[in-house]
């Protein structure tokens, strides 16, 4: 062959076609085949495809991770179902509890008949009434709304402590009806569902038998040593501020029935008037018939805001502190 041969004429036929595949080649992804060491062309993958390839990635290499929060949350259930089973079982150590407890024949009564004394009346030109009061003592305008709410609140306490306790007594509601009821009707609309409690519109005396009655009262002369549990004993129920000094004392006198107080005096010394909520009368009384001492009745009760310290401690207090007034005095 002669130099001035055309180059042209040593090409494959096919060559254009070749090349023009490269070039294609060269814009797209080269993949090796398996198993053959030829490359395979892909196109470009799309913004999806390239999230969905990175989720499946991240999926792949959090499996240990999974594994690992099934097993605590396995764990979790566990030890909460073991929970439930102890709760349970406590519940079931109360109910064989409850079936110990021995019923006191002991009746307390909540005497409700002062709600004509816990009632706020707006007169024509503006003033409050309350109870007889002018607005000048009445303070405070919505002070009875108030103390029918507190009566309802005291109420609710000694059901709740008459029904665990280990010598529940006869409890009694009487005279229920006015502010008193309608503010349980719109507040605590499964009073009407209450056990163990006698919620008569009744009053007392209607009830029980005259001389089976002990209305306790702190304005009495008469100190309880004991409680009989053939009695009936009265607490009232009347949250009056110090606006009604002596009306319960004055009601067992007129009514010609029994009367006493407890003998807070004999064990306890307090910064304030000796006149208790009802329902630390009504706890006083069932920690008496669980622990048959006074003292420990008292103090297992009373709320520390009263001050209340045992009267040995308060007496020897005051005579430390005269001897130390003595011999400044002296000095």
């Amino acid at each position: 062959m002669s130099s001035g041969t055309p180059t042209e004429s040593t090409m494959p036929p096919d060559a254009p076609e070749v090349e023009a595949k490269a070039k294609s080649c060269d814009r797209q992804v080269e993949r090796p085949e398996e198993g053959t060491g030829k490359t395979e062309c892909l196109e470009p993958m799309s913004k999806r495809q390239r999230k969905k390839l990175l989720k499946q990635k991240q999926w792949e290499e959090q499996k240990d991770l999974r594994r690992q929060k099934r097993i605590e949350k396995r764990q979790k259930r566990k030890l909460e179902r073991q929970s439930k089973s102890d709760t349970s079982n406590e519940g079931n150590d109360r109910k064989r509890m409850r079936r110990k407890v021995v019923p006191s024949t002991l009746r307390l009564i909540v005497d409700c008949s002062f709600d004509d004394l816990m009632v706020l009346k707006l007169l024509a030109h503006g003033k409050a009434f309350c109870g007889g009061l002018s607005e000048g003592l009445c303070k405070n305008k919505l002070c009875c709304i108030q103390d029918v709410k507190k009566l309802h609140k005291q109420i609710q306490r000694c059901y709740a402590e008459n029904r665990k306790a280990f010598h529940p007594v006869q409890f009694y509601l009487t005279s229920h009806g006015g502010q008193l009821k309608s503010n349980m009707n719109e507040n605590d609309k499964g009073w009407v569902n209450w056990k163990d409690i006698q919620i008569r519109t009744e009053h007392y005396s209607e009830l029980i038998k005259k001389e089976d009655l002990v209305y306790l009262t702190s304005d009495s002369p008469d100190v309880l040593s004991e409680l009989d549990e053939r009695k009936a004993y009265v607490i009232g129920g009347l949250v009056d501020h110090n606006h009604h000094k002596g009306i319960t004392y004055r009601k067992a006198v007129e009514q010609g029935i029994g009367h006493a107080q407890l003998p807070l005096g004999n064990f306890v010394k307090m910064n304030s008037r000796k006149v208790l909520a009802v329902n630390h009368v009504f706890e006083i009384i069932l920690a008496y018939l669980e622990k048959r001492d006074w003292k420990e009745a008292f103090f297992s009760v009373l709320p520390q805001r009263k001050g209340a310290v045992p009267l040995g401690e308060a007496q020897h207090a005051l005579s430390e502190k005269e001897g130390e007034d003595n011999d400044t005095d002296s000095n």
